[in-house]
C-alpha cells in the first residue's frame, strides 16, 4: 500500500527531516534512528524509549510528534516504506549504519 498521496505535506516534510538527521552522526541522530527503526520493525531493530525525546531539540521532537500523530489518525498499520520505495532504501541504509550486527 502506498500512502504517499494520503500524507499531508507536513508529515512528509517531517519524515524527510528526520531521515536526514538520522543519517548524521550525533546523539540526536541516534535517537531519531531509534524512532524510525522502531516504527519500521521494533521487534528486530529495537524500540523507542520515550526518554529519547529528552535528548532531541524541540523541532526534532515536533517532527516526531507529527509522524506519530499521522500514524495514530490513519486507519490501519502504515510503515515507512508505504511512502515510497526510496524510504525503504533509506531505512536499509540506516540499519546498515546504526545496527551493523
Amino acid at each position: 500500500m502506498n500512502v504517499e498521496i494520503l500524507a499531508h505535506p507536513e508529515v512528509k516534510s517531517a519524515l524527510n527531516r528526520l531521515i536526514d538527521l538520522a543519517r548524521a552522526d550525533t546523539g540526536q541522530s541516534a535517537r531519531v534512528t531509534n524512532f524510525l527503526l522502531a516504527w519500521w520493525d521494533g521487534d528486530q531493530w529495537g524500540n523507542f524509549p520515550l526518554t529519547d525525546l529528552f535528548g532531541v531539540d524541540r523541532d526534532v521532537a515536533t517532527d516526531m510528534a507529527t509522524v506519530f500523530a499521522f500514524l495514530g489518525q490513519h486507519g490501519g498499520a502504515v510503515y515507512i516504506d508505504a511512502f515510497g520505495d526510496q524510504y525503504r532504501d533509506q531505512m536499509a541504509d540506516l540499519v546498515e549504519r546504526w545496527r551493523p550486527d
